[in-house]
This record gives C-alpha cells, structure tokens and sequence, in this order.
C-alpha cells in the first residue's frame, strides 16, 4: 500500500496541471501527443460510422456557431498561457444526423461534433452556443484527459496510453470514448465530477460571452435540459444530471462572464 500510495505521489507530481480559472490542480500523465493521435483516430471512427446531416440551414448554423466559440477559445488560451497547446487544434465541427441522441461533445485538438437530437432543446444559437462552449471547456480544461488518466490507473496499472493503444488498442479507444462522451452508443460514460462541471460551466459562460452570446441565456438552455429524457436523461446529463443547485451555480458565475459579453 506504501508503494501504491508512493507510485501515486510521483505521478501527481510529475503529471500535474492547472486549469485556467480555478487554478485547481488535476492529475494528468498523458502526453498531449499521444492523446492527440488517439483522439484523431476516434473521431474519425465516429464520423465514419455516422451519417452526417444533410440539413444545409441546421448545418451552416451549428458550423457558424462552433466558429465563433472556437475564435473565443483561441482569444482564451492566448490569455492564460496555453499557446503550446493552442498550437494543436485544428478545427472541425461536423453536424451528425441522430434525432434520439441528445448530446455533443469536443476532442482533443477541437474536433466538435453536434448530433441532431439535441437542436430542439437548443432552439437557437444561444442554445448551441451554451452546450458547444461546455463542450469546448471540457476540451481545453484538459478535463478528458484527466479522466483518462485515472482509469489508465485503474484498469492498465498505470501504462502509458502509447503502450496501451499497441498492446491493447481496444481498451484504449473504449477509455476514451467513455472519457470524452463521444459517439452516440459509447456505454456507461466515465463520470465528470462536480469541480470539473463547474469549471466546464463557468468557462463556458466566458467563452460564449466572448463569441457575442448573451451568458443569461445558458440558464434557459440548462433548464431545457434538464427537463429532457424523464427517468432517462440524455447523454449529455447522462453522468452530471443539470439540478437546481447546478443552475444556481451559473447564475452566480453570469456577472463575471458578462464582463466579456458585448450584445
């Protein structure tokens, strides 16, 4: 147990980061190379395993809007010293045709992927704007990775992900698929947890406020969703179901973001 515990300081030392904003500590051993090579090739799985929409109007407009949050996110990651890391994205935003999917998520390297079932409950461009940002902030809060790092712990003894996509590249893709929410059918989802919800949450408001979206319309957004799905939430909520408490927690955070919103 003393080398276990040893084993698991090392790595929190030697893998350790801070997220922009919060200034919180994670746990993430993954080289970003290594997570970018694999991310690539999940992403392009997904895509050639879906249909993508053939619906122009809904299309331009998920593709306007993901420009216009990726501008933010660049703007952002310049200001908080993440240059080396901004060197890596390469944007796409694709519109996947999947009315019962309710959810979107964003790779490593800004790969956005908006899937059909979720526009009703985003309506507008405000609604697209609240769910790619949170998606977006997942993406550059490294927050994927962290939980990849935590279950190459617990399932691959600590490998490293480049040794664990040779020898095992199945159990690779499936961690992080299940890390990043991607894919329509990924299983049971490894859990955010509530401080990476609120950080998602609150760099979301700022990135969308930056894009020129209005930050008090996420409040209306989160609402919709969380009234989405009954007993059964989409997979958006599917691990970090939108509660009143998480609600009240936006509208604290919407002061600040306003700062950046010019409407």
């Amino acid at each position: 147990m003393r080398k276990i515990r040893r084993f698991l300081a090392v790595l929190f030392f030697i893998g350790c980061s801070t997220v922009p904003i919060t200034g919180r500590k994670q746990l993430s051993f993954i080289p970003q190379g290594d997570l970018m090579t694999l991310s690539d090739q999940g992403y392009k799985d997904v895509l050639s395993n879906s249909t993508l929409s053939t619906d122009v109007a809904s299309k331009q407009k998920v593709v306007e809007v993901g420009q216009k949050i990726s501008a933010s996110a660049e703007t952002f990651m310049r200001e908080n010293g993440m240059e080396k890391d901004l060197a890596r994205y390469k944007w796409e935003i694709n519109l996947i045709e999947d009315s019962k999917t309710v959810n979107a998520f964003c790779m490593p390297g800004g790969k956005i992927v908006v899937y059909t079932g979720i526009l009703p409950v985003a309506r507008d461009e405000n609604g697209l704007a609240t769910v790619m940002s949170h998606e977006v902030a997942h993406a550059i809060a490294n927050h994927g990775g962290e939980r990849m790092s935590q279950e190459l712990l617990v399932q691959a003894g600590g490998m490293g992900l480049a040794q664990l996509a040779k020898s095992k590249p199945a159990l690779a893709r499936q961690i992080l698929m299940q890390a990043y929410g991607a894919g329509s059918h990924v299983g049971i989802l490894l859990p955010y947890s509530r401080s990476h919800e609120s950080e998602a949450d609150n760099m979301g408001l700022v990135l969308m406020a930056r894009a020129g979206y209005d930050p008090k319309t996420a409040v209306v957004f989160w609402e919709r969703m969380s009234s989405v799905g009954g007993t059964q939430p989409p997979e958006l909520l599917s691990t970090h179901p939108a509660n009143a408490r998480r609600i009240a927690d936006i509208n604290k955070e919407i002061p600040a973001a306003e700062k950046y919103y010019k409407g």
